[in-house]
């Protein structure tokens, strides 16, 4: 390959459409401008920069960036240690926050940060990659760099950003449903279930039967936005780890972008809002998004559970191959037959010393163990 160039733009609008067309991208949704600006317009704290590697006047590679501000406390969240430590550190540090550079979309859970061009070798192109964070970096005030959420087969590539100096570690995995083309409806799904599990999807939706759930159009994501909000932030308060409050008026661009294949869903009791979904649908893929719910009403009426089947039901009716259900709530996924879909991330402190001092720490960090549950007759 010849030299290969980094070109930095802080907005979408910016950005060659000519380079879109030869990087060939748009099949996936997450990589398409219309996708990305939506997320830009309407989060105007965050710090986006694009990355385009050009070969010549020719671009090879992308990735999309964000320079996001994260509490001590969210991170302290998720590492295992003495409660009385975890105290100390976040009544010490309560006012501090740490600047990271993400290199993937912070608001996704997947291979949706960096796209390769087929036809370049991948490992050159991925290490230009690097090569522009690195200089990027040394551009922002900023702590740390996060490359995230990569699939196993991809690892042969990105596994030499430890020749840059960072640390691989692995991340709560996604949980994938493998849709079986011969299921037309919920009903054919629970057929493939064994008894104790088709019960447990039965009693979801009969524990949520007062339940009134609508199908929001552009106008009622608009309309219901800020009690979309609400849910939302009450869920990732709940969430382990958080690493930025995604404003939803995302949502109203995207609605009006992408119209049926973006999915928000609402739940009424009583006429009031007290949780929904959210959806992509990318090629033959049905993408969760957030979600949202009352969790003070969630053990009365299965609102959560309820999501879940959901989810399931929008995958068969739209004929879609694989639903990812996202992060999180990983055992009670594997009760509807979702299977995990490893990923690894990969983290550098921006000063050399600290970042030897915390390598090894860092690998280290394990993910929970959960039980896998096998739901589908044999």
């Amino acid at each position: 390959m010849k030299d290969l160039k980094p070109v930095f733009v802080d907005s979408v609008d910016k950005i060659d459409p000519k380079y879109w067309e030869i990087l060939d991208c748009g099949a996936n949704v997450y990589y398409t401008p219309e996708f990305l600006k939506a997320f830009e317009t309407a989060n105007p704290d965050i710090d986006f920069t694009y990355i385009i590697i050009l070969e010549g006047e020719e671009p090879v590679a992308f990735a999309n960036t964000q320079l996001v501000s994260i509490s001590v406390k969210t991170i302290t969240k998720n590492i295992k240690m003495s409660a009385w430590l975890k105290r100390a550190i976040n009544w010490l540090l309560s006012t501090y926050r740490i600047k990271i550079l993400f290199v993937g979309n912070v608001f996704l859970s997947g291979e949706y940060g960096t796209f390769l061009r087929q036809d370049k070798n991948k490992i050159v192109t991925f290490n230009a990659i690097a090569k522009a964070v690195r200089s990027l970096s040394r551009s922002k005030r900023m702590h740390g760099i996060f490359v995230k959420d990569f699939k196993e087969d991809s690892l042969y590539i990105t596994n030499h950003l430890e020749d840059h100096d960072y640390a691989i570690m692995q991340v709560e995995p996604n949980m994938i449903i493998h849709l079986n083309a011969e299921w037309k409806t919920f009903e054919d799904y629970k057929t493939a279930l064994k008894s104790k599990y088709r019960v447990k999807a039965n009693k979801a939706d009969s524990t949520s039967q007062l339940l009134q759930a609508k199908l929001f159009t552009d106008i009622d994501v608009s309309t219901y936005k800020d009690e979309l909000q609400a849910l939302y932030e009450n869920t990732i308060a709940n969430a382990n780890f958080n690493a930025q409050v995604l404003n939803l008026n995302t949502y109203i661009n995207l609605k009006e972008i992408y119209h049926d294949k973006f999915i928000v869903k609402g739940y009424f009791l009583e006429g009031k809002l007290v949780g929904f979904l959210s959806a992509m649908v990318n090629q033959e893929n049905l993408d969760a998004h957030f979600i949202g719910l009352d969790y003070s009403l969630n053990k009365e009426y299965a609102i959560y559970p309820r999501i879940l089947n959901d989810y399931v039901r929008l995958g068969i009716e739209l004929g879609s191959k694989r639903i990812n259900l996202g992060r999180t709530a990983s055992e009670l996924k594997t009760t509807l037959g979702a299977q995990p879909e490893d990923l690894s991330c990969y983290f550098k402190h921006k000063r050399k010393f600290v970042n030897r001092l915390i390598k090894p720490f860092t690998s280290n960090i394990k993910i929970k163990s959960y039980k896998q549950h096998l739901p589908f007759k044999t």
